[in-house]
């Protein structure tokens, strides 16, 4: 497979060196899957107005879809950096852990929220009836399940595109599951 570097800020469009900029200003750092991004001249700016766009989810509800996402998608890039990004939205490692398998039997509407997306992402699209009903059981709202379909779709495209390029990693790595 074809070998993808991480471009560096001069090797970028004037565009996109100017959201490398902001990018290392607000989060120290540049990502690799972001900075991979730029070999295109919009997707960089495309992608980073979708995932920080405004939504009805909390910080830590959108955190289970990141996480869920990509363990069904197997996706060690933003595994890695949603394990780091979970943390400091206060999930303990073992809570992590229980997201990615799909529940959060420490909070009733996360494991909603864990197991509505788990079983739509695992089954292209069509979930379980039923898991839509729990979903609204548990306080959400139809504005939640239209953000939520919108952070899966988030999720999926930084998945298929580290599995497209393989980039390094640059947060710590995730645990595997046992």
């Amino acid at each position: 497979m074809k070998t993808f570097n991480v471009p560096s800020r001069e090797e970028v469009s004037a565009n996109n060196q100017t959201l490398f900029d902001n990018l290392k200003k607000g989060l120290g750092k540049v990502p690799n899957l972001y900075a991979t991004m730029a070999y295109s001249e919009n997707a960089l700016a495309t992608y980073l107005a979708l995932s920080t766009g405004k939504t009805s989810l909390k910080a830590k509800e959108k955190e289970v879809v990141n996480l869920v996402v990509s363990q069904v998608n197997d996706c060690d890039y933003c595994l890695a950096a949603h394990t780091y990004i979970g943390k400091l939205n206060g999930f303990s490692d073992e809570q992590i852990i229980e997201i990615r398998k799909g529940s959060a039997s420490f909070d009733p509407k996360l494991n909603a929220l864990a197991a509505l997306v788990k079983n739509q992402v695992e089954n292209k699209g069509k979930v379980d009836p039923a898991l839509v009903d729990a979903f609204f059981a548990a306080g959400f709202t139809n504005e939640n399940l239209v953000d939520v379909i919108i952070v899966i779709g988030d999720k999926v495209v930084t998945n298929y595109l580290y599995a497209a390029t393989k980039v390094p990693l640059d947060f710590p790595a995730a645990p595997a599951l046992s």
